[in-house]
C-alpha cells in the first residue's frame, strides 16, 4: 500500500472506487475506470458513463484495456515502492468458454466435473465473465446437464471414490455446484424458456434438490423454480404437480432463509391464480404457514406477498375454510390492513370481503366483529386506502349492517362512521 507520504496522481485512480486502477479501461465516452468497478457499474443496472452521464448504448458498454495507463500505473508504483500488481489477464472470449463446455460434455465424470469448477471459477472472478458465460451457446445447458444428471441418480461406490479423491476438500456435490452457478449467471428470459424446452421434467429435478436437507440445495433450487415459473406460460402453470407446490410451502414453513422464503412466496404468488394450484397449495398447508409466518412479524416485502398469496388461496372454498379455521386468521390478516403497503390493504380486504361473502356463518360475522376486522373495514373509509380497497370494504360493511352496525361489541365513536 502507498506511504503516507506518497501522493497518488489522480489519473491514475478510478473514478468510481478512488483506488488506484490495476486493469483500467476505457468506455466510448473516453473516460477510464478500473475494468471491475465499471463492470459493476453496469450490471446494476445503470446505462450511462458515471462521470459524463451520457447515455451508454449497448455496444458502447465494452470497455476498451487502457494498456498504457497500466503500464505507466505499474512504473510509478514500482518507482515509489508501491506494491506492484500483475499483469491482468486477458479478458475471457466466448470461444474458451465453449470449449470447456465441449470439453465437459459426455467426457465421463472426472472431465465433467473439471469443467465445472473451471466455468465456476470463471464465473466467480468477475461480473463480465458471468456475462460471457450466460450468452455462450451450451454452457447454460452444460450445467443444466450437470444438475439433472446427479441430482436423482443414486451414487455407486465408484462414483463416490472418484468424487472424493477429485474433490477431497469440497463439501458440496456437482449438481449443487452448478446450480449455484446457474442462480449467479441470472439466466435472461431467453435461456430460461429454452432450458424448459429442452428438459421438460427439469422442475421435477428442482423438487427433488428441495427435498434435501441441504441448505445451498434449498436456497438455489427454489431461487431458480422462481425464475422458471417467471416464464412460464399459463397451461404450463396449471399443470404443475403437487409435489412443486408442496415442496414451495416447505420452504416457507422451514424458514430455510430470508431470501429462499421471499423466493418460495414469489412463486406461491405466481402459481395460485392458474388452474387448481390454489387448492393443491391448501392441500399443502400453505394457509397456516402463510398466517403464521405473518404472526412471525416478517419484514414488509414477506408480508405484502404472504398477504398476496392468502387473497389468492381465498379464492377456493377450502382457503376460506383453512383460514376462518385458524384462531389467529382472520385477526391477523386485519392487522395487516393499513400497516404495510397499498398492495398488502387491497389484498387483505379482498380476502376478507371474500370470507365474508362465500363463508358467513354466524360464527364466523361474530368474530369478525370481535378480532376487529370490522374497525379496520371502517378505518379504510376513512383514510386515503385506495379506490378498490375502500369499494370492497364499503360493500362488506353494508353486506352484514344487520350484524354489524348495532353491536353492542362495535365501539361507539367508530358507529358513526358506518356507511347507511
Amino acid at each position: 500500500m502507498e506511504g503516507p507520504s506518497v501522493e497518488v496522481p489522480p489519473y491514475f485512480l478510478c473514478p468510481i472506487s478512488l483506488e488506484i486502477m490495476r486493469d483500467p479501461v476505457t468506455l466510448a465516452t473516453g473516460i477510464t475506470y478500473d475494468r471491475s468497478s465499471i463492470e459493476r457499474w453496469l450490471s446494476d443496472g445503470h446505462a450511462t458513463c458515471p462521470v459524463t452521464q451520457q447515455k451508454l448504448a449497448e455496444a458502447d458498454r465494452e470497455a476498451t484495456p487502457n494498456h498504457t495507463l497500466r503500464r505507466l500505473t505499474q512504473a510509478w508504483c514500482a518507482l515509489h515502492a508501491v506494491e506492484r500488481f500483475p499483469t491482468p489477464r486477458p479478458p475471457l472470449d466466448a470461444g474458451r468458454v465453449a470449449e470447456i463446455v465441449e470439453e465437459g460434455h459426455g467426457a465421463g465424470l472426472q472431465k465433467e466435473l473439471a469443467a465445472l469448477r473451471e466455468i465456476k471459477a470463471i464465473v466467480d472472478e468477475s461480473d463480465r465473465n458471468r456475462r460471457c458465460v450466460e450468452a455462450t451457446p451450451g454452457a447454460v445447458e452444460f450445467l443444466v446437464s450437470v444438475v439433472r444428471n446427479h441430482a436423482t441418480v443414486s451414487k455407486s461406490a465408484q462414483d463416490l471414490l472418484e468424487l472424493s479423491l477429485d474433490s477431497p476438500t469440497s463439501t458440496s456435490s456437482p449438481e449443487e455446484d452448478a446450480l449455484s452457478v446457474i442462480c449467479s449467471l441470472k439466466p435472461s428470459k431467453k435461456s430460461l424458456v429454452r432450458i424448459l424446452e429442452k428438459n421438460g421434467d427439469f422442475l421435477d429435478t428442482l423438487v427433488y434438490m428441495l427435498r434435501r436437507p441441504s441448505y445451498r440445495s434449498r436456497c438455489y433450487g427454489i431461487i431458480l423454480l422462481k425464475a422458471m415459473v417467471s416464464v412460464m406460460e399459463p397451461a404450463r402453470l396449471m399443470a404443475v404437480r403437487p409435489e412443486v407446490v408442496q415442496e414451495v410451502v416447505h420452504v416457507v414453513s422451514d424458514r430455510v432463509s430470508a431470501k429462499s422464503v421471499k423466493a418460495a412466496l414469489n412463486v406461491l404468488c405466481r402459481l395460485c391464480p392458474w388452474g387448481r394450484n390454489r387448492v393443491k397449495a391448501v392441500e399443502a398447508g400453505a394457509m397456516t404457514v402463510l398466517v403464521e409466518l405473518l404472526l412471525d412479524e416478517g419484514g414488509r416485502h414477506p408480508t405484502e406477498l404472504a398477504v398476496v398469496a392468502i387473497d389468492h388461496l381465498c379464492g377456493c372454498a377450502e382457503g376460506r375454510s383453512d383460514l376462518v379455521a385458524h384462531p389467529a386468521g382472520l385477526a391477523v390478516v386485519a392487522k395487516k390492513v393499513m400497516r404495510v403497503s397499498l398492495t398488502t390493504t387491497e389484498s387483505a380486504v379482498r380476502a376478507l370481503h371474500a370470507v365474508a361473502t362465500h363463508s358467513a356463518t354466524p360464527a364466523v360475522l361474530q368474530e369478525m366483529l370481535a378480532v376487529g376486522v370490522v374497525a379496520k373495514l371502517l378505518l379504510v373509509l376513512q383514510v386515503d386506502a385506495g379506490e378498490r380497497a375502500r369499494a370492497k370494504a364499503k360493500e362488506l360493511l353494508k353486506m352484514h349492517a344487520r350484524v354489524w352496525k348495532d353491536s353492542p361489541c362495535l365501539q361507539v365513536h367508530l358507529k358513526a362512521y358506518y356507511p347507511c
